[in-house]
């Protein structure tokens, strides 16, 4: 008598994060494995909110320029700019040309670091340990321009209502084109590294494939849905602060695999040097870009605005409504992050666990500005988590009760 064995697939719950060497943010990626093949991935957050709509309202407009440049430290000025933009749209304001274009460059400076920093975090995840610390010294060059125009490498704090809150010289011009040119000329060898690289193509080519179809099913934004083929960029659509006179060429490939994504952020950080040497070039002198904050309205009229912008991740939106009082009644942001992370968990079927990281890193996640909250009852002490989507309104158990947001 022979036995009959039957063989059933049994899956392993592998928890990715949420504090683990490749992933430099807190974020939980519970995958399900059928020995090393992932068949399903729950994306958890929610492990450093800190409250910063919530925060936004119960500060003055002026001091929330300085609240939403910490939402991300990356791209701090292009938060500030689009939060900013928002409250000149409420009060009828429009910087000058100058104050444009110097917004513009430092917007396009802050999306050649950023993209420069994720490139370098692949080449790090990969092993590739060199070409990393090469990428990230390079990138210093960019953060020294920054400082040049802004007076910080980190947090600008650049942005204000009507302008920007220092003028460049033109000898200051001249050394931020000297280091752009710089740091163009490393891009161009950094994007050959990751063409010809064996260790790189075999990690990233045809790992993460994400279809045209899929990307615009999904809602994915940025560079992630360029490398797919979906041509979408605010700055093109919007044409907002100069990016009517320095229209910027999209990138589009279509591939849709992770080495399609880190390509795609290598050439629009070319795309953006060339930006910011011809801004730079013919940077108009109608003015001065700083305005008088002892003239700007301390009072804002009842009113709403909702502006997005291109930042590096993609589109990134703000909404700023204001009920004639001090402070905004509502400040609500949604992030590139947030859709590309929740929304991307399919995105890692049918591969290993080894191709994890590399799959979350091609996303470029920005984990601190795509959080939920958990809200307390102050009189029970009831504690609850609430998504990002209902924060605009708590349930009707919560209504007329007092909470805070952690």
């Amino acid at each position: 008598m022979v036995d009959k064995v039957v063989e059933l697939p049994v899956s392993i719950e592998v928890p990715v994060g949420p504090q683990h060497p490749a992933l430099h943010e807190p974020i939980l990626l519970k995958a399900y494995v059928d020995g090393e093949t992932v068949v399903k991935v729950e994306v958890n957050t929610g492990y450093n909110h800190r409250g910063i709509e919530k925060l936004c309202e119960q500060n003055t407009f002026y001091k929330d320029i300085f609240i939403v440049g910490r939402v991300c430290g990356i791209c701090n000025t292009v938060h500030t700019d689009v939060y900013v933009r928002a409250l000149e749209q409420i009060l009828g304001l429009e910087p000058n040309r100058r104050a444009k274009y110097l917004r513009v460059v430092a917007m396009e400076l802050e999306r050649i670091h950023s993209h420069m920093l994720i490139n370098a975090v692949m080449a790090e995840v990969v092993g590739f340990d060199t070409l990393f610390m090469n990428i990230m010294l390079d990138r210093e060059k960019v953060m020294k321009a920054k400082e040049i125009l802004t007076g910080a490498r980190v947090m600008a704090d650049y942005m204000m209502v009507g302008g920007v809150r220092r003028d460049l010289s033109d000898v200051d011009a001249g050394r931020i084109s000297k280091l752009v040119e710089q740091v163009r000329e490393r891009l161009s060898y950094y994007k050959r590294v990751f063409e010809e690289d064996t260790t790189i193509s075999k990690r990233l080519m045809e790992v993460g494939v994400l279809k045209r179809v899929d990307a615009v099913r999904h809602t994915l934004l940025g560079p992630v849905a360029r490398a797919s083929g979906v041509r979408i960029d605010a700055r093109v659509s919007d044409k907002y602060d100069a990016y009517d006179e320095l229209p910027p060429e999209v990138v589009v490939r279509g591939e849709g695999d992770s080495w399609a994504r880190m390509m795609v952020r290598w050439d629009e950080a070319l795309v953006s040097a060339e930006i910011v040497l011809g801004a730079l070039s013919k940077l108009p002198r109608d003015g001065s870009p700083v305005p008088d904050e002892r003239k700007l309205p301390r009072k804002f009229p009842p009113g709403e605005a909702y502006t997005r912008v291109e930042a590096p991740r993609g589109e990134l939106t703000y909404y700023v409504m204001s009920d004639g009082k001090a402070n905004p009644y509502r400040v609500k942001i949604r992030t590139p992050s947030f859709t590309n992370i929740i929304n991307s968990a399919f995105l890692y079927e049918g591969y290993t666990i080894a191709d994890l990281p590399v799959i979350l890193a091609s996303l470029d996640p920005c984990i601190s500005c795509m959080e939920r909250a958990v809200v307390t009852d102050l009189r029970t002490g009831e504690r609850r988590t609430v998504p990002f989507t209902q924060l605009s309104g708590v349930d009707r158990k919560w209504r007329g009760r007092d909470f805070y947001l952690l």
